[in-house]
């Protein structure tokens, strides 16, 4: 038996409720041959819609006070995870098959002084024109900007995790062979201030955090799932090339050729990276529908060291 800590990227996730628990069927499905094969598995997802939905919905009701942002991180935890498990549990319902899931609500440590807090990246909510966007920087403290001609967006910081807080919960529930979902939408981001821990207005990468947990549990391999079936070099130009298999060393090479977007498959490329480093065990980044042969390291790109 192996222990798996599997990423979800944003295609696994609809826009609203619904369509959610519509696309998680398909999740299940994936995952289910590990459950059958009784692997240790922990499961991370992005929240980047549904944590927006929630805070603009406090945002823009005229009667509920303003809920600060790791609340809404935790919400949508909450939810998200509700979602995932009710359909890894219906599946196991059909082929009759018994294993506990639990959802841990996740605070993950970053350092208040990430230079990240300095140059805030990361989108959040809705688009607003420039007249609304000023009033929200002063009224709110927001930092806005203008977003590809859409109209502006508020940004947070996107630091990078340090640690998990419940760690030792996770690896009390996967040594009691549980089903983990945990460090949702990248975890909520806390610092430590005057020996306590306090929430605090960021978003952590997903796939850092999925990294991070994969090094603390001790996975021996660390699978993103995304939305295409493998990383490419020379994207959409005459000579891209799918990486089926590549080593830590030939990645650096490609980071110093710029091949891959901060906005798209550099943060999984860096996220399994620090892995592989840590941990000496291999790293895969691989399509949804091909998960099952990704598993077995036959589909997607295999990161050695």
């Amino acid at each position: 038996m192996s222990r798996y800590v599997i990423s979800l990227g944003g295609n696994a996730l609809g826009n609203n409720a619904e369509e959610q628990k519509r696309l998680l069927k398909h999740v299940a499905l994936a995952i289910y041959p590990l459950i059958e094969m009784n692997h240790d598995i922990v499961i991370v997802h992005g929240n980047g819609p549904q944590v927006g939905m929630i805070n603009l919905a406090f945002q823009e009701s005229t009667s509920t006070p303003l809920m600060p942002f790791a609340e809404c991180g935790a919400m949508s935890q909450g939810y998200i995870g509700y979602h995932i498990q009710n359909a890894i549990q219906n599946i196991m319902r059909e082929r009759q098959i018994k294993r506990p899931i639990s959802t841990v609500v996740t605070q993950v440590l970053v350092d208040e002084k990430d230079p990240a807090f300095l140059h805030p990246t990361k989108p959040i909510g809705s688009f607003y024109s420039e007249e609304d966007a000023k009033k929200l920087e002063r009224d709110m403290g927001y930092n806005m900007v203008e977003d590809a001609g859409r109209g502006y967006r508020r940004v947070i910081a996107s630091p990078k995790p340090i640690d998990v807080i419940e760690k030792e919960s996770i690896l009390t529930l996967l040594n009691e062979k549980q089903i983990v979902i945990a460090a949702g939408g990248g975890g909520i981001p806390v610092i430590e201030k005057d020996g306590k821990l306090v929430g605090i207005d960021a978003v952590i990468d997903k796939d850092f955090a999925s990294a991070k947990i994969a090094e603390i549990v001790g996975a021996d391999e660390l699978i993103i799932l995304t939305a295409v079936e493998h990383v490419f070099i020379n994207y959409n130009t005459p000579e891209q090339k799918a990486l089926t298999s590549v080593t830590l060393a030939e990645l650096e090479d490609y980071l110093k050729g710029s091949h891959f977007k901060k906005g798209s498959m550099l943060p999984k490329i860096e996220a399994c990276m620090s892995f592989v480093k840590a941990t000496g065990r291999p790293a895969v980044i691989a399509a949804l529908e091909k998960a099952v042969e990704a598993f077995k390291q036959k589909s997607g790109t295999v990161i050695h060291p």
